[in-house]
């Protein structure tokens, strides 16, 4: 069953514009890792500064070794520096109702 994977980001103003352009650079690999189904890039409309990542991806297991491959490459530690605050992931399963 798929999973849908939300990424909220924290930026800093100085940092909004480097973020969203390491975002356009990376997310071509992003989209074509297997399991991603998509990811659309969002913005909260009162705070510019927080950055929704809205993810699908088959399975979570294919999520996390997407995770330990951008670990790997050193990325996470590049985004993690133009971030103000600490990335929240949330998880979510489609109930059936």
């Amino acid at each position: 069953m798929a999973i849908d994977v939300t990424l909220e980001l924290q930026v800093s103003e100085e940092n909004r514009e480097a973020l969203l352009n390491t975002l356009e650079a990376i997310l071509p690999d992003t989209r074509s890792y297997k399991g991603c189904q998509s990811i659309v890039v969002t913005c909260n409309d009162d705070d510019p500064l927080d950055i929704v990542l809205l993810e699908k991806w088959d399975t979570r297991a294919d999520h996390e070794s997407y995770i330990a491959w951008r670990a790997e490459r050193g990325d996470l530690d590049k985004l993690g520096a133009l971030l103000a605050a600490p990335p929240v992931s949330k998880f979510l399963t489609t109930l059936k109702i």
